[in-house]
């Protein structure tokens, strides 16, 4: 794959991984489609559209090839792009051989870390799968899969240390409602994509104790600090915080009415339990496995991290939600 990303395929059916497919199919003619359970895939043939998420987005199934084995799936493609819950991630993929990944180009549109191993995509993959770092390769940024939905315009970034192959990506998928940027920050930018969500959750809970538009302005910005901060520590490179993937991907998840994460800390600052506030959403937010990988990854950094220790400490040790802000206040 030297002049195109050739046959690309998303691996999830939620959210993401379907407003990721309507980005592909803007402006690619074909595109395989792994999505796990089988009667989700029979809803797309008898509806047209993703039975189960992003229901008014429709598709031309005559470009899509539809699987239900991952590796079949990554075998008939060239470019992968990963759109599955962090928390599965191991799940999905402890079948797959590593020969399987052979010569594709491994694009993560995860917006978490593993549990437990404390890995973003891209580190997961070298480890495990022993796949060149050339090989590898991240989409973040300010892009809701609500709005790809309602087709507004939206941003994404691709970064890769093969620059060659993260512009062919950049082009297969630049269209009228999606402008896309370049870097070679990796991992740098797959930090970001894991603290912006414990952030909008530490937005979330101020809006559920009805702080105003002035506090949130000043937490916003101690958490830009402390997401620089952080990732000069783990991921020296010399960057750009202002940059959409990191600033921008952080504004977007802290404000949106879209954001499951500020979601799940609004409830829990209006009194819900955070097992209560999960059951009720029904969703998977990232935020919450990412607050305690950050919490063990920082052990060994030891950055310091107010913000993300804040919403740790609500999340798992079960502070107060009013006594943790007000201690956290005290930081700015």
């Amino acid at each position: 794959m030297t002049d195109s990303i050739g046959k690309v395929c998303i691996l999830g059916g939620g959210t993401w991984g379907t407003a990721l497919a309507k980005i592909v199919l803007m402006n690619q003619k074909q595109m395989n489609w792994f999505i796990r359970r089988d009667d989700q895939i029979e809803g797309f043939y008898k509806l047209g559209h993703n039975p189960n998420y992003l229901t008014n987005v429709k598709f031309n199934l005559a470009q899509i090839t539809f699987y239900s084995n991952i590796e079949k799936a990554i075998k008939e493609s060239d470019t992968i792009i990963i759109a599955i819950p962090s928390p599965f991630v191991k799940q999905y993929f402890r079948r797959i051989w590593s020969s399987t990944f052979r010569d594709k180009f491994m694009v993560s549109a995860l917006k978490g870390i593993i549990p437990n191993d404390n890995m973003v995509m891209s580190e997961f993959l070298a480890s495990n799968y022993k796949i060149p770092t050339e090989n590898i390769g991240v989409i973040s940024g300010p892009c809701h899969a609500e709005e790809v939905a309602l087709e507004r315009l939206s941003f994404l970034t691709v970064a890769s240390s093969d620059q060659n192959k993260a512009t062919l990506l950049s082009e297969a998928i630049t269209s009228r409602l999606l402008k896309v940027r370049l870097s070679n920050d990796v991992v740098g930018i797959e930090l970001a994509a894991v603290l912006k969500n414990i952030y909008a959750i530490a937005a979330g809970i101020c809006q559920g104790l009805q702080y105003g538009d002035n506090f949130q302005a000043v937490l916003m910005s101690n958490c830009a600090r402390e997401m620089e901060h952080f990732l000069e520590g783990v991921v020296p490179l010399e960057r750009n915080i202002t940059e959409q993937h990191y600033l921008g991907d952080m504004l977007v998840t802290g404000y949106s009415q879209f954001s499951r994460n500020r979601t799940l800390g609004t409830m829990i600052g209006k009194g819900y339990s955070v097992k209560t506030a999960q059951l009720e959403m029904e969703m998977v937010t990232e935020g919450y496995y990412g607050a305690k990988c950050i919490h063990e990854l920082n052990s060994r950094f030891r950055v310091n991290m107010p913000i993300a220790w804040t919403v740790y400490q609500v999340l798992y040790e079960k502070l107060p939600p009013q006594t943790a802000i007000n201690k956290l206040i005290e930081f700015f």
